[in-house]
Parts: structure tokens; sequence; C-alpha cells
């Protein structure tokens, strides 16, 4: 099981990678709202989505009761935050005026944005310590199409992000000859990008410059296998000539 995302300067905590993880102020797990999946999908999207700050209470109500009239979906909006409020202590949610809502600044520490921050200031090491899995696996909504729309696009978004960041750091592993943190760098990249072939022809030809012949052939078979069991296709003739020269070292 991954370790805990600690809270930050005594503020509530929450992991969306790889799993859900709430914590409160003292590190105790705040199970009633890991329970409820309307707050806890809320809280999620307060957080992460862009632009980051204040969301309008319409977007909202579009978001997660659009089977709902306005004067009923306004009145699961308010039950709602009130719900984190309770859950989370005072002066983590935010209102400003009667149409927005937020978190407050620095009053919960959460995973992606760490990850984030890590991106933007160019700590690829630091992003990929912090990205355990995809945002939010297996979280499902009910009768809220445009948020698991808008989860879908950001999960994928994320992962992208953690591809580019593992072969960042293999081709600069490679660069300062370290062939052995190289390849593994390099195989992440592959693996948090399955199904596409270019990345992984990419790993393949990285593994086969550090010599690291066996674990060319491994994610090679890898790969294969999964084109085989989703699509029922094997890899394109660039990459079987390339693992073929490969293995003829």
């Amino acid at each position: 099981m991954a370790s805990r995302s600690r809270p930050a300067g005594g503020v509530p905590s929450l992991r969306v990678f790889g799993g859900v993880e709430l914590l409160g102020t003292s590190s105790e797990p705040l199970a009633d709202l890991l329970t409820q999946t309307k707050p806890l999908a809320l809280l999620a999207y307060l957080v992460i989505a862009e632009p980051r700050g204040h969301h309008r209470r319409d977007r909202l109500l579009g978001l997660f009761w659009p089977e709902l009239d306005e004067p009923h979906a306004r009145g699961a909006l308010r039950k709602t935050l009130h719900t984190l409020r309770r859950g989370l202590g005072d002066g983590v949610v935010d209102s400003r005026g009667d149409e927005d809502v937020g978190i407050a600044p620095g009053a919960l520490a959460c995973d992606a944005l760490a990850f984030d921050e890590a991106i933007e200031g160019g700590l690829s090491a630091r992003a990929l310590e912090l990205y355990r899995g995809d945002l939010l696996p297996g979280f499902f909504v009910r009768e809220a199409t445009e948020f698991q729309q808008w989860l879908d696009h950001t999960r994928a978004g994320y992962l992208k992000q953690a591809a580019t960041a593992a072969w960042i750091l293999a081709e600069r592993s490679e660069l300062d000859e370290r062939e052995t943190a190289a390849g593994g760098w390099a195989r992440r990249a592959a693996m948090l990008s399955p199904f596409d072939e270019r990345v992984v022809r990419k790993a393949l030809a990285l593994l086969g410059r550090v010599g690291d012949r066996a674990g060319a052939v491994a994610l090679y078979e890898s790969f294969r296998g999964r084109l085989a069991k989703e699509y029922d296709v094997e890899p394109a003739r660039e990459t079987v000539a390339l693992i073929r020269q490969i293995r003829g070292r």
C-alpha cells in the first residue's frame, strides 16, 4: 500500500493519485467523507479544476446535479458544501459572495497540487514520487456525465505529464552515463504510456543503447501481450524490427 500523504502545516490532506485518501489535521482518516461519493467528487473538483481558485455555483450545478431543476440543485449544493465544511473543519471551503465557492489558499494539501508545482519547477523526480497511479482510479458519480468527462480528460492529462517526466529523467540519466537509471526511467515512461507504440520504441532503443537487452525484451513482450489482449493486433513492423535488432546484438 502506498504511504500516506501527511498534511502540511496542520491542514487536512487529500490524496488522489493511485487511490483516494483524506486525512484531517491530526492525520486521522476522515472516514465519513470518504464514504460519500458526491461530496468527495465536489472536493476533488474544487481543488484540482482549472483555472484554480473559486468556481461559479452555476457551473457546479451543471456538473453534479444536471438532473435537478435549479432550486433543488442549489439546495443539493448547499447540503454538500455543509457536509464538506463539517468534515474538514472551518476555513477550508470558502465562499465569495453568493455565487463563487472554492478552497481557501493553503487550507488543504493535495498530491495533485504538489505534482503540478513539481512539474512547473522542473522537478521531474519529485513529480513521479507523487504520482502513485491514475487520478481517482475507478471513481464514478452517477448522473454526473459532465463531471466524468472532466475527470477522464484530467486523468489522461496527468498520466501524459507523468510519462513525459519519466522520459525526461531517462534522457538525462543517459546523458550522465547512468545506464541503470536511464533504463529504469525508460521502462517507467513506457509503462505510463501502455499503448503508445512510439514511446515503447523510444524506450526499446534506449534500453538497447545502454546494453539492457533483457529489459528491452521484457518490455517488448509485455507490450505485445497488452496489444493482443486489448486489440487483438501485433506490434508495428518498425517495433518488431527494432526488437529483432536488439536481440541480435
